[in-house]
């Protein structure tokens, strides 16, 4: 097979890049080792920003989401007993959109199967070639044979496990990390959010969430150690938990009913640089993850594919190298932003053991400062609804 780009990986940085490149007639193929299903059952949260509102518009995919999502011009911050709206939409004149990352990948998904894009799932072993020099080539296994795509470029979009990554490994990547001592207990419920916006919650017993995906679906979760199964929570325990740690209005006005799903995520911060290495190019989670306090992970998979789709895109229509070139400065130096956003409101609103008296003393001050400050809401309310491209 020929193309002109291979995409690696069919989650949703994939398929809006692949979106992006039909609409604009660059040749794609997406392979994927694992069924359209598998991808599908994946529990992921979403809030999006503008921008990427906007993007999933220019790839013909937008409009379940405007007409199911949810439009939030704010959150609030609880603590000390009460709370602090942060207005979005007064402070920076733009909104986010609420809507599951499972749903943002199905819209796509569905784009790309009914205008003829094509996609290959189950394919095993898929491993990126040559990509240091000018013909480039991906191979995969399926029904037994290998398969070769040749391709100009190699967008590896296949995740933080990728084979793209694992390939430029000793080539002079660069990693950064940073492990939280915690992890984020999540339920999900066919129950009406406890408020029509999120709730980011900081108690002595730690941090709490109150969000939604959609007016009769919530998910909600709880700040637990890493020691933590989800086997030991009960559905009774963890609401039980969770409106300890909210204001006692909202714990009141809580609706509590049996789980969908329960799990423990992990949270950390991950950096990967470069984001190019000659015609193969890493993008999403391949090259960058942050903890969701921000939520910022499914946005910077979106910042990346502008950025990446603008240079190839540059390169096809007009035979400019420049925006390829810049690929990996640009996306990183709104990578950065993003982490830092993410680190600071991690370490706001969590419970960190090792910080002592005085760390919890610092984290109030820093609370207590947001609260009186307009300047300092602004500066949130600015890396929330997102950076400019």
């Amino acid at each position: 097979m020929r193309t002109q780009v291979a995409i690696i990986g069919s989650g949703p940085s994939g398929l809006l890049l692949g979106q992006l490149l039909s609409h604009a007639g660059i040749d794609n193929i997406i392979v994927d080792r694992v069924d359209r299903e598998y991808i599908l059952g994946r529990i992921r949260a979403g809030v999006l920003e503008a921008g990427m509102v906007g993007m999933l518009d220019e790839a013909g995919a937008g409009k379940r989401m405007h007409e199911e999502g949810l439009v939030h011009d704010g959150f609030s911050l609880a603590f000390a007993g009460g709370h602090q709206r942060i207005d979005l939409q007064g402070l920076t004149g733009k909104s986010v959109m609420v809507y599951g990352q499972t749903e943002v990948t199905r819209d796509l998904m569905d784009k790309r199967a009914h205008e003829g894009g094509v996609t290959i799932y189950n394919a095993a072993n898929v491993t990126p070639h040559d990509f240091e020099g000018d013909a480039p080539y991906v191979t995969y296994e399926k029904d037994g044979t290998t398969h070769r795509i040749d391709c100009d470029f190699i967008a590896g979009c296949d995740g933080y496990h990728g084979p793209s990554r694992a390939a430029v490994e000793g080539r002079g990547l660069k990693t950064y990390e940073k492990v939280y001592p915690f992890g984020w207990l999540g339920l999900l419920a066919d129950v009406p959010p406890v408020h029509h916006e999120l709730i980011y919650a900081n108690h002595e017993r730690g941090f709490a969430l109150c969000s939604q995906r959609s007016n009769t679906r919530s998910r909600y979760y709880v700040q637990v150690p890493l020691s933590d199964k989800v086997e030991q929570w009960s559905d009774e325990a963890f609401w039980d938990e969770i409106r300890r740690r909210l204001p006692h209005p909202v714990a009141e006005a809580m609706t509590t009913g049996p789980s969908l799903e329960k799990s423990i995520a992990p949270l950390r911060s991950f950096v990967a640089e470069p984001l190019r290495f000659g015609r193969l190019f890493l993008a999403g989670d391949a090259g960058h993850i942050v903890p969701p306090t921000g939520a910022k992970g499914l946005n910077l998979a979106a910042s990346d594919i502008r950025y990446l789709f603008d240079g190839l895109r540059d390169y096809y229509s007009d035979h400019s190298s420049a925006g390829i070139d810049g690929y990996s400065a640009r996306a990183l130096a709104r990578i950065w932003k993003a982490e830092r956003f993410s680190w600071s409101m991690t370490m706001l609103m969590h419970r960190f053991p090792d910080e002592g008296d005085f760390g919890q003393k610092v984290q109030e001050a820093e609370l207590d400062f947001l609260s009186s400050s307009t300047a300092a809401q602004t500066a949130m309310a600015e890396n929330y609804v997102g950076l400019p491209y």
